[in-house]
């Protein structure tokens, strides 16, 4: 039994309910949508520490390149929202850019778990414009866990 336990990011309802809004965001579109969070960003810039997650978790391997990484580094007060090509090329830097200064202001106020969730689901309206879903070709391509770093 460890001596001292990990501090948890979130309580169980607000996890649940980054879940639920990853989940409620893939039912309209093939897009698929993660969340990565831990304590400290490597990187002094948070995009650089997206990409590489981005790349360790094999999201560019989505058929249409429509995956989307939220990226928090907790401590360190640093997020990221990173698309691959497909997605990024039909809502460009300045979506991204919009998405990171919403979070921020829910951060401001203490709504960290809100914060990202409502990320999540305006993503999932982003992707549904552009990748609706189509039950006859639509898969989950990745897991909808919250992943949690260091």
């Amino acid at each position: 039994m460890p001596l001292f336990r990990r501090k948890e990011f979130f309580t169980d309802d607000e996890k649940q309910s980054i879940v639920n809004a990853i989940q409620s965001a893939e039912q309209r579109t093939s897009g698929e949508v993660r969340v990565f969070v831990e304590s400290r960003c490597r990187y002094v810039n948070a995009i650089d520490r997206a990409v590489e997650i981005f790349e360790n978790l094999h999201m560019e391997k989505t058929e249409l390149r429509n995956a989307t990484l939220v990226y928090v580094a907790i401590k360190d007060h640093q997020l990221a929202v990173y698309g691959d090509a497909g997605i990024h090329q039909k809502v460009g830097d300045e979506y991204w850019a919009n998405e990171v200064m919403k979070m921020i202001k829910a951060f401001n106020r203490d709504n960290i778990a809100d914060g990202i969730r409502q990320c999540v689901l305006n993503i999932g309206e982003a992707l549904a414009t552009h990748f609706p879903y189509d039950k006859s070709t639509d898969k989950n391509e990745l897991p909808d866990d919250i992943i949690f770093g260091k």
